[in-house]
């Protein structure tokens, strides 16, 4: 198995980060599929940066019974780690904004039902409703791509590298119930 330090991030191959990534170790047991979208060099750099926070983030996915949870937030780790879960009917594709964060890192998993998640390089995105540092979210316009997301998927999204916008409608007037773990970086 690949290990490597946080100081030594920097220094890793391509082809060292996509073993340490496909080996899954980063998953803490969770038993999810990694969305094919998930930036693996940013994901090691913030992992190796705050390998409590991620290894607490997704124990605490693995280790609740994410159906008996209702809407709301809970924090996990103080300010550090918190959850936010909705419930409630998906959207139609062209009333969801882009957002991204600069705060939190994004761990989204579905926990019934099905959704469409929207992702875009940051970098791209057009700022359409400026960022609100209490809430850490600025809206965008972007083109992106389109991934289904459901109770078998995790997708993880870094603040300003990825514009994501999520609850897309996949069927009419599905009902989705999903959990979304922020986890603050440094």
């Amino acid at each position: 198995m690949i290990c490597f330090t946080q100081s030594s991030v920097a220094q890793t191959t391509p082809k060292e980060i996509n073993k340490w990534f496909n080996s899954q170790v980063w998953l803490n047991g969770l038993k999810r599929k990694p969305a094919g979208t998930i930036n693996k060099a940013e994901l090691a750099k913030q992992y190796h940066t705050n390998k409590a926070r991620w290894e607490k983030a997704f124990a605490y996915l693995k280790e609740t019974d994410l159906k008996a949870l209702k809407p709301g937030r809970y924090p996990v780790d103080g300010d550090d780690i918190y959850i936010n879960v909705t419930e409630g009917p998906s959207k139609n594709k062209e009333d969801v904004s882009f957002e991204a964060h600069k705060n939190y890192a994004d761990i989204h998993c579905v926990i019934s039902g099905k959704e469409m998640i929207g992702i875009a390089p940051y970098a791209g995105a057009v700022l359409k409703t400026a960022y609100d540092p209490a809430k850490d979210i600025a809206f965008y316009t972007a083109k992106g791509k389109y991934y289904l997301s459901d109770s078998t998927t995790v997708f993880v999204l870094f603040p300003e590298k990825d514009a994501h916008c999520g609850g897309i409608r996949v069927k009419d007037s599905e009902v989705v119930k999903k959990i979304v773990v922020k986890v603050k970086v440094n």
